[in-house]
């Protein structure tokens, strides 16, 4: 959840203005944009496992190293794109629910992320 609200983070310094500005359908486009965001990420970082556990399925009693060889580098993305779209949106959708959920029943949002102390100090002897 860390990594996500980090990229929440990230993603809301698209938008020229603070998130207390923001009314809730902007807040929750930016949450759906993020979530969009994290399940690229995550379809990119899945994708060629999952490539593997396929072929051993459809071979059983393979070994590991035996499918992706047989996959090869290429094979191992294959596929990909439609991937992302399908995971891209799901987690997206996900997140979006969520964040309605809790808009809906005015549950807290969690603080905007601060600048850690030491690295304004970094910041500030730099200047």
């Amino acid at each position: 959840k860390q990594w996500y609200q980090r990229r929440v983070a990230i993603t809301a310094g698209v938008v020229p203005k603070p998130r207390s500005d923001c009314g809730k359908g902007e807040q929750l486009m930016v949450t759906f944009i993020a979530g969009y965001i994290a399940g690229v990420f995550c379809a990119i970082v899945s994708h060629p496992a999952d490539s593997i556990v396929s072929k051993l399925n459809a071979n059983p009693g393979g070994g590991v190293v035996s499918a992706a060889k047989e996959l090869g580098l290429a094979g191992c993305w294959k596929g990909l794109g439609p991937r992302i779209i399908m995971i891209g949106t799901l987690t997206a959708l996900q997140w979006f629910i969520y964040d309605s959920v809790k808009v809906a029943f005015r549950l807290p949002r969690p603080p905007p992320p601060e600048m850690p102390e030491s690295l304004k100090r970094k910041l500030a002897a730099a200047q």
